[in-house]
This record gives C-alpha cells, sequence and structure tokens, in this order.
C-alpha cells in the first residue's frame, strides 16, 4: 500500500508542477501592464490607433543580446499601415522587488522615451520622473550607458536608477545586435 501511496503522490506532483508550469506560460502581459504600454505609445507616438506586431527574434541571435528578446518583449509599431517605431518591454531590479519598463524606440532605432509603468516598491520612485528619465531620448542603438557619467544619478533612488540605466544600456547593445544581423 506504501508504495501505491507513494505513486499517487508522484501522480499529483506532475500534475501540478505542469499547470503550475503553463499558468506562467499563458498571459506573459497583464492586461494592467498592456494598459500603460498602450498609454506610453498613444502618448508618445500622438497615435489612436495602433497594432503592436512581435518581432520574434530566433535563439541563437537572443544569446547573442544582453537583454531577452525570446519572449513578448520587442514589438514593431504600426498606424494605418506603416511603421512608426518599436517598443521594448522590459523587467528591471529594484531594491527588493521588480519594475516593468518601456523603451520606445524611433524607426531610426533611436530612443523616443523611456518610462517605468509599474513600480512595485515604496521608496525610491523618483526613478520614474520624465525629468530624469529623458536622459536616455536620442540615445542611439549600440551606445553603451554608464550610471553617473552619462546619466545622473538619484538620491534616494540609486539602486533603481542604476538598474534602468543598466537596462537601457543591454537594450540599445541588443538592438544593435540585432540591427547588425539584418533583423531590422
Amino acid at each position: 500500500m506504501l508504495k501505491g501511496s507513494k505513486l499517487q503522490f508522484f501522480g499529483w506532483a506532475v500534475i501540478a508542477f505542469t499547470l503550475l508550469l503553463f499558468g506562467f506560460k499563458v498571459d506573459k502581459i497583464s492586461d494592467r501592464l498592456q494598459e500603460k504600454i498602450n498609454s506610453a505609445i498613444q502618448g508618445t507616438f500622438e497615435v489612436e490607433d495602433f497594432s503592436m506586431d512581435l518581432m520574434e527574434v530566433k535563439p541563437d541571435l537572443n544569446g547573442q543580446t544582453p537583454s531577452e528578446l525570446g519572449g513578448d518583449n520587442l514589438f514593431e509599431i504600426t498606424s494605418d499601415g506603416t511603421s512608426i517605431g518599436y517598443v521594448y518591454v522590459g523587467v528591471a531590479p529594484s531594491l527588493k522587488k521588480t519594475f516593468d519598463y518601456v523603451v520606445l524606440f524611433t524607426p531610426e532605432l533611436s530612443v523616443k522615451k523611456s518610462k517605468i509603468l509599474i513600480y512595485r516598491e515604496d521608496h525610491g520612485r523618483q526613478v520614474g520622473s520624465q525629468r530624469w528619465l529623458k536622459q536616455f531620448i536620442g540615445k542611439k542603438s549600440g551606445e553603451t550607458l554608464v550610471y553617473g557619467e552619462d546619466i545622473d544619478g538619484i538620491s534616494g533612488a540609486t539602486v533603481s536608477a542604476k538598474s534602468m540605466t543598466l537596462a537601457v544600456s543591454n537594450v540599445l547593445e541588443s538592438i544593435q545586435v540585432l540591427k547588425d544581423a539584418d533583423f531590422f
């Protein structure tokens, strides 16, 4: 009887693990996050109607980039059948949690705007200030950004500001890798 109990337990463990695994893969971008992405696109590109078309990066090319590009995070933005830019959706660490951000690119692959969409900490919210984030505008693919040199620091949000600087720098380097591979 002990043998049957172990087998039954193992069966339930496999089922639970499978459900857990599929539970995390169903919806990568939540409705709340998608609303914030849509708002950022509409405000930045001054369009009401647009579509976000997923740009699938092959695993071998993704492996060459410092940013993760293998999921639902790189999109071409089109409006009225014309490409108006690109959006990268990412997650970066803060002091104890993470925050969601976007980097919006022009068709020429320079930063049009960066924005913190969902910040989960009680402290360090200054990192979401457009006054600070505007430092990223105009940065081009391939540029490497250094916190405290290329991007000014923020008192009280050091960890998040360093994290955002590194994240945007990695995205810029990743976009250059894709550009060099004639992905765009």
